[in-house]
């Protein structure tokens, strides 16, 4: 939920699993890395054991919401890169609690820039933000297929000129969170940029119902396939609702290339997904992993999450031209990897 790391001379602030594995690969090529995190995520704690046996880092526990802690946590650091991945991130849990959710996602944030405005003006800061800050995309034609919703007006995705309309207490405060990264840019000359991803999958994602859908529903396939007789799991809508799916390594080496490229891309938002070709519904999913498992699954139908898009696939060619990153990694590839994960973390 707070995280931070730093690197030689890379600060990262991460929540539990994408920036556990951009510390884990950052620690590999020999930077000295330093983490924050309040460690209150499921996960956190585990994955802060497994990046120990990488090699040395400084871990700091701190809340990005209180600000006298964290700037006592940046004191000393040296803060050339911030990888600013901290955040409360269900949607279902900003309903319940929104005061806490606003104070992750917005304070936090605006506590960070302020630090950095402040103490190191130079320093790099790039923000995950999210899909979520376009709503429900109420103006995007789609058509109902067999297995999915398409939208045929936007074969190669949804890129950054659809208009920002934020729902749900989760939309509003990475939305909010989202522009003050921007406009620090343009008010203080800060060097940011915002990536709005959709769905990152893979490796040390401890998944729940409520985030981290394609490791739940791998815990779901590898649950049924242990025992027959289990109860069947549950979805929300009719399970067409459409996502691209972008693996973390490349997620990692998103983040990476836009660090060392910073001065091309400062002051601009992204859409980072897994594109068109990676684009997947639960029910199609469900397909992959009935082959891989080789059981059909079992679930029941529950009604829609409040303002869930039937369809977001990224478009990624801003980033593209910008950088000349895109993914690398097919779906099929990476959801065998994830599920043999999966499979590993429940059974040692």
């Amino acid at each position: 939920m707070a995280t931070a790391f730093a690197l030689g001379g890379l600060i990262i602030r991460w929540p539990f699993f994408s920036g556990s594995n951009i510390a884990a690969r950052l620690v590999e090529k020999g930077e000295r890395v330093a983490l924050l995190d309040n460690l209150s995520r499921f996960g956190s704690a585990h994955n802060l054991e497994w990046l120990k046996t990488f090699g040395s880092l400084e871990f700091i526990q701190c809340d990005t919401s209180d600000a006298d802690a964290l700037a006592k946590a940046f004191r000393g650091l040296r803060s050339d890169v911030v990888f600013h991945l901290a955040g409360q991130v269900a949607m279902t849990t900003s309903v319940k609690d929104p005061f806490s959710d606003f104070r992750t996602n917005v304070l936090g944030t605006i506590n960070l820039l302020e630090i950095l405005r402040v103490n190191a003006p130079e320093a790099t800061l790039i923000f995950s933000s999210s899909n979520k800050v376009y709503g429900s995309l109420a103006g995007v034609r789609l058509t109902e297929e067999a297995t999915r919703y398409a939208a045929p007006d936007h074969t190669s995705g949804v890129d950054e000129r659809a208009p920002l309309d934020f729902r749900t207490p989760y939309g509003c405060s990475k939305g909010a969170a989202d522009q003050y990264v921007l406009e620090y840019a343009r008010t203080h000359g800060l060097r940011t940029a915002v990536f709005r991803h959709s769905t990152i999958y893979g490796g040390w994602q401890h998944s729940t119902f409520d985030q981290g859908w394609v490791g739940w529903f791998c815990m779901q396939a590898l649950a049924q396939w242990n025992n027959p007789s289990s109860e069947p799991f549950t979805i929300s809508g009719d399970g067409k609702q459409v996502r691209d799916l972008l693996q973390v390594e490349d997620a990692v080496l998103c983040y990476l290339e836009a660090a060392r490229q910073i001065d091309q891309i400062k002051g601009e938002a992204f859409n980072i997904g897994g594109g068109f070709a990676n684009s997947c519904s639960l029910l199609e999913l469900f397909e992959v992993l009935e082959g891989m498992v080789g059981i059909s699954l079992r679930f029941t139908k529950d009604a829609w999450r409040h303002e869930d898009q039937r369809f977001f696939v990224e478009d990624n060619s801003k980033i593209t031209r910008a950088t000349g990153w895109m993914p690398q990694v097919s779906r099929e590839d990476r959801v065998s990897r994830t599920l043999a994960w999966v499979q590993e973390a429940r059974d040692p």
